[in-house]
């Protein structure tokens, strides 16, 4: 059987040939334009697949790093927040300490007052301030308005005690303002010393001492003085058990009065009936320490030992919350070094699935241009081939 083909049928097939290498060629050119080897997900769907998911997990990762930045920049203002509350307790403390002096009279105390005043508002200040969105940095678990408040009653903490948790992409934005500013133990933090307000003597304490954790109950005692014929002697009484602890001890100024574990030092000439109370610490917050040494410090009628013992104890109890900042501020330097760790492995994971993303869609331009040349030469020599078989018509012989 002979095929025949006329030459119609051979132009046809030709030029579709020729007209699938133009595509084909237009095709590579886009592709070299554009740096990529897949342009559609027809191109190569297992590699566009690839490159899909390793877009989207990139576009996570730039959404966790937005939100890192936010947090890291509060936990910064918190930090530095927290620095200059540090230095206003340092020049409160050493207001306190000139307060103390014997050689203030009341007005020298009341000016102080005034000062220690306007310092302890500049921290309330600090402890509702806010970020840069308007969110208290010491809000804890959250917080619908002002963490604090300045009631009649004393400051009030609105927010929820609590700090969140750390994660492999995140640190807490907020800090626990319940456990910075509120938590301070009163006394020297384990129990407190008290004068009794009908004393009558110029005794004052120090703010005691730990001798023997094991021992202590944790009860409340009184410690009573007795004055007769010249002769000075304390007995010790645990008003929580109702019983003695302690009868007819010498006193000695500047001695240590010790008993179940615990000790403190009297100084002073106690009067007949004068008592010392003493109780387990409990916890107050920082501006309920300043407010009671502005109290004591501002009152004309206080009497000399009343204002040692007062500032005596606002000393030691400025020192414990000074203390808790410095804890929350070490803390926040912690949270932005974990920042700083999480934003490096973010930025490490990045450049792992943009280096994923381009082997799924980008071209080697090499192995493409030379694509690109050896589909060009063979473009040409279709066109010439085409240029030579149209010319071999019979007609064109036929004159």
């Amino acid at each position: 059987m002979t095929t025949r083909m006329g030459s119609a049928n051979l132009f046809d097939n030709t030029l579709s040939t020729l007209s699938s290498r133009q595509v084909g060629l237009a095709d590579l050119q886009e592709k070299l334009s554009a740096g990529k080897k897949v342009l559609h997900a027809s191109d190569d769907p297992t590699g566009a697949a690839q490159a899909e998911r390793a877009l989207t997990r990139s576009t996570r990762v730039q959404t966790e790093q937005r939100a890192l930045g936010v947090q890291r920049n509060a936990v910064a203002t918190a930090e530095s927040t927290l620095g200059d509350a540090t230095n206003a307790l340092l020049t409160l403390r050493d207001l306190v300490v000139s307060a103390g002096n014997p050689a203030m009279n009341a007005t020298n105390r009341a000016s102080i007052a005034q000062q220690i005043t306007g310092l302890r508002n500049q921290l309330f200040g600090y402890a509702n301030k806010q970020d840069s969105n308007g969110i208290p940095l010491f809000g804890g678990l959250g917080s619908s308005g002002a963490p604090f408040t300045d009631a009649a009653s004393g400051v009030v903490f609105n927010g929820i005690a609590g700090q969140r948790s750390s994660t492999s992409v995140s640190i807490p934005g907020l800090m626990d303002g319940q456990s910075v500013w509120m938590d301070v133990p009163t006394g020297n933090g384990v129990f407190t010393l008290g004068l009794n307000g009908a004393n009558t003597g110029s005794t004052w304490t120090d703010v005691g001492q730990v001798l023997n954790p094991a021992a202590i109950t944790g009860h409340n005692y009184s410690i009573n003085f007795q004055v007769a014929a010249g002769v000075t002697t304390y007995s010790v009484t645990d008003t929580t058990s109702s019983t003695t602890v302690a009868t007819a001890q010498p006193y000695v100024d500047g001695k240590a009065i010790a008993f179940d574990g615990l000790s403190f030092t009297a100084h002073g000439i106690p009067a007949n009936g004068d008592t010392v109370q003493l109780a387990p610490s409990t916890h107050t917050d920082i501006f309920n320490i300043l407010d009671s040494a502005i109290n004591s410090i501002n009152s004309s009628a206080i009497s000399p030992n009343a204002l040692t013992q007062a500032t005596t104890l606002a000393l030691t109890q400025i020192d414990a919350g000074m203390s808790r900042i410095q804890s929350a501020r070490g803390m926040a330097g912690d949270l932005l070094n974990r920042a700083d760790t999480i934003d490096n492995n973010q930025q490490s994971k990045s450049q792992q699935l943009a280096a994923d993303r381009s082997r799924a869609e980008d071209m080697d331009m090499v192995q493409g241009i030379s694509d690109f040349q050896n589909q060009q030469t063979g473009y040409e020599a279709a066109l010439k081939t085409y240029a030579q078989v149209q010319r071999l018509s019979l007609f064109n012989y036929l004159n």
